[in-house]
């Protein structure tokens, strides 16, 4: 899991848990039927395919779950129940499927700043990945909500590069990190900053219970779901949905509480239990009218 070479065994602690992983479940839920030759074509398809059909959502704490990040929970939440999650969830998982694939895959930890001053130092607390590929490092995330890229990404500094009609640009910070900027109205926006240290398991464990937990988390206060898409984003924040196309200002659409779950069901294809969704509609009769601008929300 680490990215520094090292000739002695490696304790568990470091690896991904491959030997767990149903690799013919989670294909079949991405619905990829691609090469599995552990290459950039197949590294960026699998990435594509990951992203169209797992969502990004945090329903399991709002209707009164808990969010694990071993194996078996993954699998069961992201695959068997076909749910999607946030960033310690999905990268996790999708760590593992690249691990038991043959490719080189370390975790990374980022400082989300999602429109803050790159010379702000923001909390660690977002897990992204960093793959190997014939000695060069490639950056790659399918946990950053409906802003992130949808490809790998060249560690290489003042690169420019398209993903679709989105447009990204990874820089050096000041602070010293790799900075992940996305083009929004014809400015950039930054998104996080990284640095090349590892991130492990255990670290991401850490950082899953202060998301799922803390009184001040937006994964607490606010129910999410967001997609991102090859050609439209969504983000459902509470009670507003908005809708991102490229080059343009997003919509926004006001949903009234009980139709919470249809607009879930429909938009993100995310089906709850009926409890959950219970659960979910009290929590949605007690919302008022909030925004989500500003919310570091793709963590």
């Amino acid at each position: 899991m680490q990215a520094v070479r090292n000739a002695q065994p490696l304790h568990e602690s470091t690896q991904w848990e491959t030997s767990a992983l149903d690799l013919d479940a989670y294909l079949a839920r991405i619905d990829y039927r691609g090469s599995l030759t552990p290459s950039l074509e197949t590294l960026t398809a699998l990435q594509k395919a990951h992203l169209d059909v797992v969502p990004f959502e945090n329903l399991e704490i709002v209707t009164g779950g808990e969010i694990r990040i071993d194996l078996e929970s993954l699998q069961d939440k992201l695959v068997r129940r076909r749910r999607g999650g946030y960033c310690h969830e999905h990268n996790t998982l999708f760590a593992t499927v690249l691990d038991l694939l043959g490719f080189e895959v370390a975790g990374r930890n980022a400082r989300m700043l999602m429109g803050e001053d790159e010379r702000i130092v923001t909390p660690l607390g977002h897990t992204l990945l960093v793959v190997n590929l014939e000695g060069h490092d490639w950056m790659v995330d399918v946990g950053v909500g409906n802003i992130g890229p949808r490809e790998p990404i060249l560690l290489e500094a003042d690169r420019e590069l398209s993903h679709g009609p989105w447009e990204y640009r990874l820089e050096r910070s000041p602070l010293g990190y790799w900075l992940l900027r996305h083009r929004r109205l014809g400015e950039w926006f930054n998104i996080y900053q990284f640095s090349d240290e590892p991130c492990y398991r255990a670290d991401s464990g850490e950082y899953n219970y202060l998301a799922s937990h803390h009184p001040e988390s937006p994964f607490v206060r606010r129910v999410v779901a967001q997609h991102n898409g090859a050609e439209v984003r969504l983000a459902l924040t509470d009670l507003e949905l908005r809708i991102f196309r490229p080059g343009k200002a997003p919509e926004l659409q006001r949903i009234t509480a009980d139709a919470l779950p249809d607009v879930l069901r429909q938009r993100f294809g995310l089906v709850l239990a009926p409890e959950q969704e219970r659960a979910l509609l009290r929590r949605a009769e007690t919302l008022t009218e909030t925004t989500s601008e500003g919310e570091p929300l793709g963590a």
